[in-house]
């Protein structure tokens, strides 16, 4: 392969996956805008309520359909990069009928074992509505994920980008209005029972999660369209490919499960984590004697609150790890073993240009930023564990990305085994906090970021023996860090004084937050963190040059 077609290749793996991260974070902010209406309405309380729903929904997803995505991307693209387009059509028509069978059989369990999960496992009885309203989106997110992965595999993001800000646009409005409605609904049928603050609460979490199957549903509608509007042309190119070897559908299911599996174990046991971090957090605390709403309290400003904030910028890498696994699995498919180094390098790169100023920001900027999305100078406990956990943006954005490089090079049993170790390593930190130092709800911050971190560790081990990569360390992960670390300063001493003159945390956050950008830039351009070929890889990159030569940021 020719060094033009080498940079093409990174260059266009780059801009889809820039796409699809882009789309993501406006799916995020979208979903931090509507979430600040939300926890007005529901309380911590409710938040709790409603963030317990969504891990046990979130669990069920995963076995039945998260997987989906990435497996159908990935056999999609081995497929197209040789040219059979007649055996990807088959793998469309096997994966969405393995999405209807898998993603009924979670509306089932999720619906005759919500009781047990709610109030045995998690010790939150009063989520139970939320929980129920969840049951019919896990069928539609199922097929859902199957056409979002059919599209990946093909190289564009588009249509996943695009089905991903109409969901959270939808999930937004009607999760605000249906929450207001049935939170009002709940406080007139607790006041006839007795307990008026839990019911309402938990009324509201349900009307929340009303939103999210509305936006899955509106997202479905989306892709159906696309792909009928797709399917045609696609039915052309089959007719003037050269007839080849087709594999039957049983082989495909067989291959779709061998897939899927190994995906499946990783995200389970990745994404079990939170849910087990939960469960044992709550039986823990009371155990040690704290009350059942002191606790629900707790864990609604740290799902509520804290999770919400940090999730954004990790969304990029979430993004960049689904579009990598089909760049990745085409080069690897090919022998292509240069062109596989060259994108990990340049994925990793790219998240951690944004997850390190994301990081110290948050880190500097806690509670201004708490009172700009909450509307409230009430922040204390919120601040400080954001403060705490802020470094966790940077574990989990380097670990989810290394989880879909190690799937994109056929390495799926990888991520398993090193999410196991992190997870028990995670568990045994939670335990001993609690119990030997009583730290209540920041043991559970400081164990989510030890298993954030014991996963960067041991995947870049993998990464580096499966793959040969050799990881650079000055450009990726030192300019940054100084530049992170200068842009703090700044931003500290930049709100701190535009506070004093304006007393408007808003003025001065956003203030902050701009000037820090603009600082960080030039650090990171001024120490050749960036060059004129790096940028011109992003999308827009030919502008984002001029705008530097012309603040005379770049040369």
């Amino acid at each position: 392969m020719s060094m033009s077609t080498k940079k093409k290749n990174s260059t266009s793996f780059l801009v889809q996956g820039s796409i699809l991260a882009m789309a993501s974070l406006v799916s995020r902010m979208i979903g931090l805008l509507y979430r600040i209406p939300l926890t007005n309405i529901l309380g911590d309380t409710g938040m709790d309520y409603y963030s317990t729903a969504f891990d046990i929904y979130n669990i069920l997803l995963i076995v039945s359909s998260y997987s989906l995505p990435l497996a159908v991307s990935k056999l999609v693209s081995a497929n197209i990069s040789r040219g059979r387009r007649r055996n990807v059509y088959r793998i469309l028509k096997c994966a969405l009928l393995f999405a209807t069978i898998s993603g009924t059989a979670a509306a089932l369990v999720l619906f005759f074992g919500g009781d047990f999960f709610t109030a045995k496992v998690l010790k939150t009885p009063y989520s139970i509505f939320a929980v129920r309203v969840l049951v019919p989106t896990l069928l539609v997110v199922a097929i859902l994920g199957v056409l979002r992965g059919f599209f990946q595999g093909l190289g564009s993001m588009m249509p996943s980008a695009i089905s991903q800000i109409l969901e959270q646009i939808a999930n937004a409005i009607v999760s605000i209005w249906a929450a207001y409605v049935l939170y009002r609904l709940g406080a007139k049928a607790g006041a006839v029972l007795g307990n008026t603050e839990n019911y309402a609460a938990a009324y509201g979490a349900a009307g929340g999660t009303i939103g999210t199957g509305v936006g899955a549903l509106v997202a479905l509608l989306f892709s159906v369209f696309v792909l009928f509007a797709y399917i045609s042309v696609y039915k052309r190119q089959i007719r003037y490919e050269k007839k080849g070897s087709e594999d039957s559908y049983a082989y495909i299911f067989k291959v779709l499960m061998i897939t899927i599996i190994p995906v499946l174990l990783s995200t389970t046991l990745y994404n079990c984590n939170g849910l087990i971090d939960r469960g044992l957090f709550k039986h823990i605390a009371e155990y040690q004697g704290y009350s059942p709403d002191e606790i629900s309290n707790w864990y609604g400003i740290y799902s509520g609150k804290y999770k919400t904030l940090i999730n954004v910028p990790i969304s990029i890498a979430s993004a960049l790890a689904a579009s990598s696994v089909p760049a990745v699995t085409a080069a690897y498919t090919n022998r292509r073993i240069h062109e596989v180094r060259s994108q990990m390098h340049t994925a990793i790169r790219f998240i951690m240009i944004i997850a390190f100023p994301c990081t110290v920001g948050m880190g500097v900027l806690a509670s201004p930023l708490l009172q700009l999305v909450h509307f409230s100078d009430e922040t204390g406990l919120a601040a400080e564990i954001l403060r705490l956990g802020a470094v966790s943006i940077l574990f989990f954005s380097l670990s989810t990305l290394s989880n879909g490089l190690l799937q994109g090079i056929n390495r799926m049993k990888v991520p398993v085994k090193n999410a196991m170790a992190a997870l028990l390593l995670g568990v045994l930190t939670l335990v001993v906090l609690m119990f030997a130092f009583d730290l209540k709800i920041y043991a559970e911050v400081i164990a989510n970021a030890v298993f954030g971190f014991t996963m960067c560790l041991l995947n870049a081990k993998s990464v580096k023996k499966y793959s040969g990569y050799r990881q650079e360390i000055k450009k990726t992960f030192l300019v940054p860090a100084v530049s992170s670390a200068v842009m703090g300063v700044a931003v500290w001493g930049i709100y701190q004084a535009m506070f004093h003159l304006l007393r408007s945390n808003t003025i001065a956050s956003l203030a902050a937050i701009f000037l820090g950008g603009v600082i960080y830039a030039a650090v990171l351009l001024a120490l050749r963190g960036l060059n004129e070929a790096d940028i011109l890889k992003f999308p827009k990159g030919e502008a984002l040059v001029r705008i530097a030569k012309n603040m005379r940021l770049l040369r």
